[in-house]
């Protein structure tokens, strides 16, 4: 009997889709889905006269498998992972290999690798982007968990992801237990930033310059061609273009109420607990959830009115400094999800390599653009900069687009026009190049209500003092303070 070189477990769309992939390339894959009409259908549809097997149990699934055996599943994050891993455990050998591909959290991944490899098998948590094209003609993929099983899918990994110009491959082994699908969260996270930014500029277009869409479609175009140029900008320029059934523009028929898998509130909440400054991103978690609340918008739009919104009077010179603030805010949207990638790297020992990450993105996945070359360059010149923003390159193009960038935002803001991550991104700006904060009356208000302590700038750090406020308080003091 010939055995498959992998098999995938769900048939969604990007199963179906990666499988197609893998067969294209000559690997032999084995399928197999909860409903068996959709390993039937898909076998006599889609993937009719190719190297494809179907199969009906996880018996006979298991069985079809070169050993060691390559489990590929993907379904949806959370218990349905650990049940199925339970379902396979009875039916797999020592050195078999598990692999996640769906988006679970890097800490279940951590906790299921931990599991396998005490069940002598090899784990491995891989984050694929690219969406439903990515998956069949070549994905990012950003595979980390057990070392030893990085051999056995290299070539198959290498083969079906995404290919750079110069002929680099868009994938690559991360690190340990949850290292691939961390990196994978952080660039949703990146994403989420991202298209946030991208409709700030839309809606300013819209409200505040009054555009038309093929006005709108003809500069997200433009930019395309630039230093914005990227996935996202590109299918924007699309979607300003495209027409519904009766001509009208599709864009403008769709509810203003954005959904979310989680992976950008999973980012938010690690870098909470990192703690990084994340705060692009975490706006643009927050503007999703405001927008949710759809009917709470309308009561309010009824009873409260903003200023009238007033075109400037130099379009182009606004369009010019707008393609200049979403540059800047791009910017930030890296830095901090690299500063957080950073952190987790030391915390869990990972060493993570930044340049080849950056990489690991430049096609194939949802956030590609030509900015990322300019990421692999810094991390090229040095490995572990604080900051991206230390870098020549980047410190250049964000003090040469500041201007336009705060312009944007004081005219939004006086025109009553919410730019959640435009703005943020531009106090993250202001507040890094800031020697001196105001957080030591933060620090002196927790001494006076709560003893917290503080240091002075007048003595070595890590020496903490404690004042007596309001003459009431004694010498007791707490142990929380944390800076």
């Amino acid at each position: 009997m010939n055995r498959s070189d992998i098999g995938i477990i769900g048939l969604a769309v990007m199963g179906e889709n990666l499988v197609l992939n893998m067969a294209s390339k000559g690997f032999a894959v084995s399928v197999y889905n909860r409903s068996a009409d959709k390993v039937k259908k898909f076998i006599e549809g889609r993937g009719k006269g190719q190297n494809i097997t179907g199969t009906y149990s996880l018996e006979e699934f298991t069985g079809s498998l070169e050993k060691p055996r390559k489990v590929m599943m993907l379904v949806k994050a959370g218990k349905a992972v650990d049940d199925l891993i339970e379902q396979l455990l009875p039916l797999l050998d020592p050195d078999d290999i598990i692999i996640d591909g769906g988006n679970s959290h890097y800490t279940d991944t951590m906790r299921r690798a931990k599991y396998i490899e005490e069940n002598k098998l090899l784990y491995i948590g891989t984050g694929v982007s690219g969406g439903e094209e990515g998956a069949l003609t070549g994905p990012s993929i950003m595979p980390g968990g057990s070392p030893g099983a990085w051999p056995h899918v290299k070539n198959l990994f290498s083969s079906i992801a995404a290919k750079t110009k110069d002929g680099s491959i868009c994938t690559g082994w991360l690190g340990s237990n949850g290292a691939g699908h961390f990196v994978k969260m952080v660039h949703n996270g990146i994403e989420y930033g991202d298209m946030q930014i991208i409709s700030e500029a839309y809606y300013l277009m819209k409200n505040l310059l009054f555009m038309s869409h093929d006005e709108m479609h003809n500069v997200f175009t433009e930019w395309n061609e630039g230093e914005l140029n990227s996935y996202l900008i590109k299918i924007t320029a699309d979607i300003m273009s495209f027409k519904d059934k009766d001509g009208s523009v599709l864009l403008e028929k769709i509810l203003d109420k954005a959904g979310q898998k989680g992976t950008g509130k999973w980012t938010g909440i690690t870098a909470h607990e990192l703690g990084i400054p994340l705060t692009l991103i975490d706006e643009a978690v927050f503007a999703r959830y405001l927008s949710v609340h759809k009917e709470l918008r309308l009561k309010v739009s009824v009873v409260i009115k903003g200023p009238e919104a007033r075109s400037p009077a130099d379009i182009s010179r606004f369009l010019k400094d707008l393609r200049d603030a979403v540059y800047a805010a791009k910017i930030i949207s890296y830095t901090q999800g690299f500063d957080l990638m950073k952190e987790a790297s030391r915390q869990y020992g990972w060493d993570l390599n930044y340049g080849d990450i950056a990489m690991l993105w430049r096609e194939g996945c949802v956030i590609r653009s030509v900015f990322l070359d300019r990421i692999k360059e810094a991390y090229d010149k040095n490995m572990k900069p604080d900051n991206l923003l230390l870098d020549d390159f980047f410190r250049e193009e964000t003090e040469k687009t500041q201007e336009g960038w705060r312009r944007v935002v004081a005219t939004a803001i006086v025109n009553g026009i919410p730019l959640p991550a435009l703005s943020s991104a531009l106090s993250y700006f202001d507040g890094i190049r800031s020697s001196v904060l105001p957080a030591n009356l933060i620090q002196a208000q927790r001494d006076y209500f709560g003893a917290h302590n503080y240091e002075r700038v007048d003595s070595p750090g890590g020496q903490f003092f404690h004042t007596n406020w309001s003459g009431r308080g004694g010498d007791t003091t707490s142990t929380s303070y944390n800076a």
